[in-house]
C-alpha cells in the first residue's frame, strides 16, 4: 500500500471519528431559537410558531412565518419583559397548550387552519368577557404573543415599505399648494 494513501485514509477515519458523534445528536427537544432568559423547547416553539402564523395567516401579502414575525416574539419577550412576565408566559404557554389539546383532541400546532382558528376565535371572545376568570394565565400567553405579533408585523420591513409607504419627517414639500385649501 501506497504511504500517501495510508496517511489519507488515515485522517478520513480521524474526521469521520470526529464528525460522527454531532451526526448522531438528536436535538428533537431543543428550541431552533437560543434565548438568553426564556427556556422552550421544540414543542413550545412550534406551538407559538403555529399561533403566530394563525393569528396572521399568509393571503396575497405574507404571513407571520414568511415574515419571521414567530422570532420577533420570543426576541421581544426574552428581551424586554420580567421575569415574573416571563414566568406567565412560560405558563400560560403551558396552559394554552393544555387547553388546545383537551379541545381538538390534539397539539394546537398539528391541528388544522380550521381547527386551530376557531380555538383562536374562542381564545378571543374569552378575553373580552370580563367575568371569564377559567384560565387567565393562557389568555395572558395569547394576548402577549397576539400584541408582539401585531407589533412585530407593523414594524417589519414589509409592512413599512409595501404597506404604509414611510416618509421621513418632515415630509413634502409642495411649493404650489393652495392657500385657499389650507385655511378650509
Amino acid at each position: 500500500m501506497n504511504r500517501r494513501a495510508a496517511i489519507r485514509n488515515m485522517a478520513l477515519i480521524m474526521g469521520s471519528a470526529v464528525v460522527l458523534p454531532s451526526c448522531l445528536h438528536d436535538d428533537k427537544g431543543k428550541a431552533v431559537v437560543e434565548l438568553k432568559h426564556l427556556k422552550i423547547d421544540a414543542d413550545q416553539e412550534k406551538l407559538v410558531n403555529s399561533l403566530t402564523e394563525t393569528i396572521l395567516p399568509k393571503t396575497d401579502t405574507p404571513g407571520a412565518a414568511e415574515l419571521g414575525i414567530n422570532l420577533f416574539v420570543f426576541k421581544m419577550l426574552d428581551d424586554c419583559t420580567s421575569k415574573e412576565q416571563q414566568a406567565d408566559f412560560i405558563t400560560g404557554l403551558a396552559g394554552f397548550a393544555d387547553e388546545a389539546k383537551k379541545q381538538m383532541g390534539k397539539p394546537f400546532a398539528e391541528g388544522t387552519d380550521k381547527e386551530r382558528t376557531a380555538f383562536v376565535t374562542q381564545m378571543e371572545q374569552h378575553s373580552k368577557d370580563k367575568n371569564y376568570k377559567d384560565n387567565a394565565k393562557s389568555l395572558a400567553f395569547y394576548q402577549m404573543v397576539k400584541g408582539q405579533t401585531i407589533f412585530g408585523y407593523t414594524t417589519s420591513k414589509y409592512f413599512m415599505t409595501k404597506q404604509v409607504v414611510y416618509e421621513l419627517v418632515p415630509g413634502r414639500y409642495n411649493a404650489m399648494y393652495p392657500a385657499k385649501k389650507a385655511m378650509a
